[in-house]
């Protein structure tokens, strides 16, 4: 189940940025891809989903990603909310679209 959120959750982050999920998942540190990353993590976390299930999701997807890394990314994002309150109305839109 928590596989399907995950998902569930890439597909949007994907349709948002305009990525395709290959690229989200390549080694680019491109910021776009950075950033939607980061989204993907965050959004796991406040499912909530375990660090390490968010570690497995993604190196199914072929990126490898270490805790602190995913730390680093929900901390970024919390940091964007915080500054930019438009941010949360995006984040809100996603939780709204993923079902289970």
């Amino acid at each position: 189940m928590k596989s399907d959120v995950f998902n569930q959750y890439v597909d949007r982050v994907s349709e948002l940025y305009n990525i395709e999920k290959k690229n989200l998942f390549s080694k680019s540190k491109k910021r776009e891809l950075v950033d939607a990353r980061h989204l993907i993590y965050y959004l796991s976390a406040k499912r909530p989903m375990q660090i390490i299930y968010i570690q497995k999701f993604m190196e199914e997807n072929g990126y490898k990603v270490g805790h602190s890394s995913v730390i680093h990314g929900i901390n970024s994002i919390q940091n964007k909310v915080n500054e930019d309150r438009d941010y949360l109305s995006i984040i809100k839109d996603i939780d709204k679209a993923v079902f289970i």
